[in-house]
């Protein structure tokens, strides 16, 4: 089967659906319509791949579901995979208006019927099945009944058994997790998944071979060193490698994740691409990968992990690289420890590409070929530019580099907005309202840069403009350090 991937704009919302292509083949078998991106175009939205089973006698419709939901139940073989054929010609990309009404309407449980399908033998009711899941998990709406609602374990279940079975559809099945983790309030349950025989006592994910977790673990361990490109095998990993990007932005997962051999493999994974950083496309295996290292390396609990598979070594060099993966690497670098020796153009490229990505997460925009927004959180950057800033802070003129007007300026607005924001009569803040890490980060970067910030000028000078200033920063870091939820580090560089 051939499939192509039309990347999206926000790479936090790439979805895969499944497009029909017209075929002189024999009816049954499934292709795809070849789609391509433009060349340095920035990705575009709606990522959809669809195939074709037979087409029907007679076109199905939405009051047929009852029917065709009892067939795959109670039928086996060719009947039941005609049903599940008709249930995915119902929410393929020509019938995007019937997907959310399919699985929330609450009129029946396609969901259900749909997982069964995925413990089939039989290879096309499986790969139907699969298709119809994969269509179906891209609304937002349809993420939450999915991964969180009556039908998410059998769901979740499904798509592993098939993965840990090494069946052919296994990367469909990787595809489909990864549009259920873009629901950040899922992430979080969806690691948790670890299956047990009905009546059995709950065993935690890392103890149970058959959990998400070790299943994934599992795929990346047995991955040729350098999978040939396209292969199942190949595709498996690469989307299980999108997966974990999504799943490692919370520190729980984090946590668990640091616990397996994930991070060395997508440090190997990187330090095997025979790709130079400059062509990697978005969504191809070295982008998920430096993805995956760079949200497991903002978390302590799992970024020794990362250092001891070696990841600053392999990272170091595609900071050079002046577009996305260089902005990727030059953070990840800053959460791993890096020198400030390491940095390219003695920090300066560095402090460019974080500062800017900062002031677009405010301004709630991204950067023309790179990240839309949405891609980055505020924290994550504000964090990457404090351990910038710790890393320079041992020489006054490498601080200066970072203490721009600008970025000072930045760093002042989030800790304000968040004053702001807590108070429920002041008015004038950003669109803007940060998170209480952000502030944090953005508190202990300007600590960092204080000698750089408090140096006389010269000549010295003075003025009521400058004295009214210090006066309004003093409050606002005073009312910070009051403020709910704000940490005993955020306080002591307050």
């Amino acid at each position: 089967d051939r499939l192509s991937l039309i990347h999206t704009t926000t790479t936090t919302t790439t979805m895969v659906s499944f497009r029909k292509k017209k075929s002189s083949k024999a009816a049954g078998k499934a292709g795809a319509d070849d789609v391509a991106t433009p060349k340095g175009a920035a990705p575009q939205a709606d990522d959809s791949r669809d195939e074709q089973p037979a087409i029907p006698s007679r076109p199905p419709t939405m009051d047929d579901i009852p029917d065709l939901l009892a067939t795959m139940e109670k039928e086996k073989g060719e009947k039941a995979a005609n049903a599940t054929k008709r249930i995915y010609e119902l929410c393929d990309v020509g019938h995007k208006q019937n997907r959310v009404p399919m699985v929330c309407s609450g009129k029946y449980d396609v969901l259900t019927p749909l997982a069964n399908c995925l413990t089939q033998e039989s290879g096309d009711g499986r790969h139907l099945a699969c298709l119809a899941l994969n269509n179906l998990s891209i609304p937002t709406e349809n993420k939450r009944v999915m991964a969180l609602g009556p039908s998410s374990a059998a769901v979740i279940g499904g798509l592993c058994k098939v993965i840990a079975e090494d069946k052919q559809e296994s990367y469909l099945c990787c595809i489909c997790l990864m549009n259920l983790s873009f629901l950040e309030a899922s992430i979080t349950t969806m690691l948790q998944h670890s299956p047990v025989p009905e009546g059995a006592s709950p065993v935690a994910p890392l103890d149970n071979p058959e959990s998400l977790i070790r299943i994934l673990e599992k795929l990346l361990k047995n991955a040729p060193a350098v999978p040939k490109s396209g292969s199942g095998k190949s595709e498996g990993v690469r989307w299980a490698c999108g997966l974990i990007k999504n799943l490692a932005k919370s520190e729980e997962n984090a946590a668990m994740l640091g616990k397996t051999d994930i991070p060395k493999c997508v440090v190997e994974n990187v330090r095997n691409s025979q790709t130079p950083p400059s062509r990697w496309t978005s969504n191809s295996l070295e982008d998920f990968s430096l993805f995956v290292i760079l949200n497991l390396a903002q978390w302590p609990v799992s970024k020794e992990s990362l250092v001891d598979a070696g990841a600053v070594d392999v990272v170091k060099p595609i900071m050079a690289e002046g577009d996305l993966q260089g902005l990727k690497a030059t953070m990840a670098c800053s959460f791993l420890g890096a020198s400030w020796g390491d940095f390219p153009e003695t920090g300066s490229a560095a402090a460019k590409s974080i500062s800017e990505l900062m002031t677009n997460i405010i301004e709630k925009k991204g950067k023309d070929g790179q990240y839309a927004y949405g891609v980055f959180k505020l924290y994550t950057a504000t964090k990457a530019y404090r351990d910038l800033s710790a890393a320079a802070s041992e020489d006054e003129a490498s601080t200066k580099v970072l203490a721009v007007p600008s970025a000072v300026a930045l760093c002042f607005q989030v800790v304000s907005d968040l004053v702001m924001a807590a108070d429920d009569e002041a008015n004038g803040g950003s669109k803007y309202v940060p998170d209480v890490k952000s502030a944090e980060y953005s508190a202990g970067a300007i600590c960092n840069m204080l000698p750089a910030i408090l140096q006389a000028g010269d000549p010295p000078r003075k003025s009521i403009q400058t004295e009214k200033a210090c006066g309004e920063l003093a409050t606002m870091f005073t009312q910070y350090s009051k403020l709910e939820g704000t940490s005993e580090e955020g306080k002591e560089c307050a």
